[in-house]
């Protein structure tokens, strides 16, 4: 009887040992699939919910901080510019001029992303990849670039409502524009880039080209595809455009003394038609900047008051 009883109190141990270590793997199993549950909807979240929205970002040309603001984005890096930047970037430190930006400070802000140019991509790519420091080249060659961009920004900053809002604002005024020259005849235009010390003329596939372009102006430089091409005055002569636009760029005062000399010294100039009938216009910079701008309205509307002046009408 007592062998029995000991037998018993053996089985009844054993069952209670087994049921206790199911319940235990039952559980840890549970506990692992919600964790593994829990895992998966925060990694899915991740990668399709979260937007960039959070970042050390450095903006490096004037149009690009202009469009930052509008996009009501911050940034810790700013150009160093004699033009005003907006008020949000007040405490911004400055990270040199566009075309060469200081490393040094770049770096020491530590980036998510630093923004520049696709005109300036040749010479800063290398840089930027030497330092390993991130950098998206944004496309403002033309107005329809800068909308893209604009839009791109927007998505990738989840300021998509604010990317729209501004593309379609821009939009509508340059469309509006646009239609007060239809029907007009197109004047021949040749456009001028100056830097101190030198000039280049500016293709269609310019900034300043584009907005000629959307004015009605025809080019007189055709058929090429950089932005830019060197002077060759007696060529240019043959060409003998109605309108001769000059565009300052870097110191504009200093360039437009260069300009003045060179018009006045230079006899060929006198042959051109533009000059002979007083139609030779300077461009005012922070308007008729290297790059499109959030001022392209502005510029478009002197643009065509210049190819088509009212007192003709």
């Amino acid at each position: 009887m007592k062998n029995k009883l000991s037998l018993l109190m053996i089985i009844l141990f054993g069952l209670l040992l087994f049921a206790g270590c199911g319940s235990d793997d039952n559980s840890s199993a549970a506990e692992d699939q919600a964790n593994d549950e829990a895992s998966n909807e925060e990694e899915k979240t991740t990668s399709e919910d979260v937007k960039e929205t959070d970042g050390d970002i450095i903006a490096t040309t004037v149009a690009l901080v202009e469009i930052m603001d509008k996009l009501e984005l911050d940034l810790v890096g700013v150009p160093t510019s004699y033009k005003d930047l907006p008020e949000r970037y007040a405490d911004a430190t400055e990270v040199g001029m566009a075309m060469d930006p200081d490393m040094e400070i770049i770096k020491s802000l530590k980036p998510t992303d630093v923004l520049s140019v696709t005109t300036l991509e040749a010479d800063l790519e290398d840089t930027f990849e030497k330092t390993d420091t991130p950098v998206s080249f944004i496309d403002l060659e033309s107005v329809e670039g800068m909308y893209d961009a604009i839009l791109d920004l927007g998505e990738k900053y989840d300021r998509t409502e604010q990317a729209e809002e501004l593309v379609n604002s821009y939009d509508q005024q340059l469309s509006e524009l646009e239609k007060e020259v239809e029907g007009k005849d197109s004047p021949s235009v040749l456009i001028l880039l100056g830097v101190p010390g030198s000039y280049l003329v500016a293709t269609e596939n310019s900034y300043i080209g584009d907005l000629v372009k959307r004015a009605g102006g025809e080019n007189v430089i055709q058929g090429e595809d950089v932005e830019y091409i060197s002077s060759n005055t007696e060529h240019l002569q043959q060409s003998n455009p109605d309108i001769i636009l000059r565009a300052a760029h870097g110191m504009p005062d200093e360039v437009v003394e260069m300009f003045d000399k060179e018009f006045k010294e230079n006899d060929i100039w006198q042959h051109f038609k533009a000059v002979q009938d007083n139609r030779v216009y300077d461009l005012e910079e922070t308007r008729f900047g290297t790059t499109a701008n959030l001022a392209a309205p502005e510029a478009l509307d002197e643009l065509v008051d210049m190819l088509y002046p009212k007192e003709n009408e």
